[in-house]
């Protein structure tokens, strides 16, 4: 029997709005069943989507009857991918696929009908969701992944990965103060979770020096659930919490493609940000946590081994991610005295995408920062640097600023104006 998914709509049927924010789908086997060359390319690209790289697709021709034929003699998969033509075919279609479906499998049928009175035969029928043709990439993506997200739950965190075009650029600086931003700024409750085992900062950039943390994760991932991730995480502030690296070279932190896989769904699941402070290293699981966040920053020097990187790794992630939004970069250590460098326009102009922000060179104030366990809003609120860190956490997350903003000298005449 078909699993019924979703409430029937009162108005007629649009096709979707295009969504912010995707959450990941579990892993889950899917079928299609297509009709035409057109929507079975657009199922196949889905299937490349890094929302669905867990997700096991496999895409088959011939429609409705293909599929009745099929789960004859066969199991059915987690979620079945129909598309079919006209109403007749649809309904008289489900019927007989009812009879050879198992329980709990979803059911989403592409068709050409826009009409609300066929949508009520089709959830009647258990229809899990129902999308016009032609469809795109992203529809088949939203589509599968919102079958797992149900309306009541909580939205699934958004994961921010922020790493270093070369060492030594001040990536994890920009990292927690990014975060810290976001934490307090913005209201949005953050961890920030320190990827570079052996040698990361954060715990020292926050005044933290926790018992456990990331490394006691990595290492259990068969312990690995919300529970347990809350014992591991410091609070920094109200809205700010902090999973550190244990920064010690007892062990060698050799890790697997999957290994941080739980860590960041488990994350996922209890905090609406997420901060990855991800080390300059090309590895399997880097690479994997970067391809897989949903927001991406690179952070360089003004020189020409960061353009190179930045191009490098900027090529590399809008190919491995053709439905996400480009990644982001920002400069930094911009103006250190006596150094040859290219400026933002020459950098902008290699990379094809201008730079979200030009961090000046600070090393006073930076040091200080570091040297203190503070961050630059709280050594000067009102620095032009504390700015910068805000303008881009607010680029990252999407969000505006939430907290009041300072009155003027005018805004008691402003205000009296108004009334009148």
């Amino acid at each position: 029997m078909i699993s019924y998914a979703r409430q029937n709509s009162e108005e007629p049927v649009t096709a979707p709005a295009a969504d912010d924010h995707i959450a990941p789908a579990p892993r889950v086997s899917v079928q299609a069943f297509c009709e035409t060359v057109e929507t079975a390319s657009a199922v196949q690209s889905a299937g490349e989507d890094r929302r669905l790289g867990k997700a096991h697709l496999k895409i088959q021709m011939g429609g409705m009857a293909a599929a009745i034929e099929a789960y004859r003699t066969a199991p059915t998969p987690n979620v079945i991918i129909l598309e079919t033509e006209g109403r007749n075919d649809i309904l008289a279609g489900l019927d007989q696929l009812a009879t050879v479906c198992d329980a709990g499998t979803r059911v989403v049928v592409i068709g050409r009908l826009n009409d609300v009175t066929l949508y009520r035969e089709l959830v009647r029928r258990g229809v899990s969701d129902y999308v016009i043709s032609p469809v795109t990439t992203l529809d088949v993506v939203r589509s599968i992944c919102g079958l797992f997200s149900a309306p009541e739950a909580k939205a699934v965190g958004r994961i921010i990965a922020v790493v270093g075009a070369k060492g030594g650029v001040g990536a994890s600086t920009v990292a927690h103060n990014v975060a810290w931003a976001i934490a307090r700024d913005l209201a949005l409750d953050t961890v920030v979770a320190d990827l570079d085992l052996a040698f990361g900062t954060a715990g020292l950039d926050y005044n933290q020096d926790p018992p456990q943390g990331i490394a006691d994760a990595v290492f259990s991932p068969d312990r690995v659930d919300t529970a347990f991730i809350d014992r591991l995480l410091s609070k920094c502030t109200d809205h700010l919490s902090l999973l550190a690296a244990p920064a010690t070279l007892e062990r060698v932190y050799d890790f697997g493609v999957e290994a941080f896989d739980s860590v960041f769904d488990t994350l996922r699941t209890t905090m609406p940000c997420i901060v990855l402070d991800v080390p300059h290293q090309w590895s399997g699981w880097t690479k994997r946590a970067l391809i897989g966040a949903d927001d991406i920053l690179i952070v360089a020097s003004p020189d020409l081994a960061n353009l190179r990187n930045t191009k490098n790794m900027f090529d590399m992630l809008k190919a491995s991610r053709p439905n996400d939004r480009s990644p982001l970069y920002c400069l930094n250590q911009v103006g250190v005295p006596k150094r040859p460098e290219i400026n933002a326009n020459e950098f902008a102009k290699a990379i094809e995408s201008q730079p979200i922000a030009a961090i000046p060179f600070d090393p006073q104030m930076f040091g200080s920062a570091a040297n203190n366990g503070q961050m630059i809003a709280e050594i000067s609120a009102g620095h032009r640097t504390s700015e910068m860190f805000l303008q881009i956490a607010q680029r990252l997350t999407g969000r505006g600023e939430t907290k009041k903003p300072r009155g003027s000298l005018l805004s008691p005449l402003i205000d009296r104006l108004r009334k009148k």
